[in-house]
């Protein structure tokens, strides 16, 4: 199995597809390479997919707070990049993969499935924020306070596939708390936009073919994200899988290969 140390951090990553062309794959928080799998084999015959495990996660060496995270995760997805890449992230890995297109002129495409940017949200729609931020207050009160178990259950609920908390195995269930306090370490990035992803004139910058996609039963304040990046990105297309959650990739991988085809042509 590929694992090498990539920008000072060991790390694991999978490999998918013999396709011609060059992609990479980011994964959510609290989950895995593998959870590309589906989605990579209904695109093996185009793409020739490599997907890193992020720190603290799969198979990658355990995050010892180094650095701030999403700048980590950033250097190590770099250190995959190749000329005419098509870039493809979800969740967390999706704004992984903008900051990526931001700042490495030159992919061939970017599909940003469910990007938890909610800053762009709190930019145009702060309303939408504000009701997103007490849906979401048990969990961050949980993981304040040090309740993993909690935190984990409540954020499962907002972010999972759909399956109850007492649908998950013992051993998804451990995964999940044990990764849980990662969320911590992005939240600032996320909400705040420190590092400057929204800035004025850099989405309007982006000169490849954008794809905003995200399941129709995901959380409300994803689709305030995608419209307000939708705004400001020139070369940009949206796409709703009827009957999906946030975990659209995962359990619609058909649907969503169909898409990403569609877009890259």
């Amino acid at each position: 199995m590929p694992y090498d140390t990539r920008a000072g951090f060991p790390v694991h990553w999978n490999e998918f597809g013999v396709g011609p062309e060059p992609a990479l794959m980011l994964h959510p928080a609290l989950a895995h390479s593998g959870a590309w799998t589906r989605l990579a084999g209904g695109l093996a015959d185009r793409l020739r997919v490599v997907a890193p495990d992020m720190p603290g996660h799969g198979l990658s060496g355990d995050w010892d707070r180094r650095s701030d995270y999403h700048d980590q995760m950033t250097a190590i997805a770099a250190s995959f990049i190749e000329p005419g890449m098509h870039v493809i992230g979800h969740s967390f890995g999706a704004t992984v993969a903008l900051r990526l297109a931001l700042e490495n002129p030159g992919m061939r495409s970017l599909t940003l499935i469910e990007p938890v940017l909610f800053a762009a949200a709190r930019l145009r729609a702060q309303a939408a924020f504000d009701a997103h931020h007490k849906v979401s207050r048990p969990f961050a009160n949980a993981l304040a306070v040090g309740d993993r178990d909690t935190a984990a259950r409540l954020f499962s609920a907002l972010w999972g596939d759909g399956r109850g908390w007492e649908d998950l195995t013992a051993r998804q269930k451990e995964s999940l708390v044990k990764r849980i306090p990662i969320i911590a370490e992005t939240n600032r990035t996320l909400n705040d936009d420190p590092i400057g992803l929204l800035a004025e004139g850099r989405l309007e910058g982006l000169k490849m073919p954008v794809l905003l996609l995200r399941g129709s039963d995901s959380q409300p304040i994803t689709q305030d994200i995608h419209n307000a990046l939708a705004a400001r990105i020139p070369d940009v297309r949206q796409s709703v899988i009827a009957g999906a959650g946030h975990m659209v990739p995962i359990t619609h991988p058909a649907e969503v290969a169909r898409e990403i085809r569609d877009m890259i042509g």
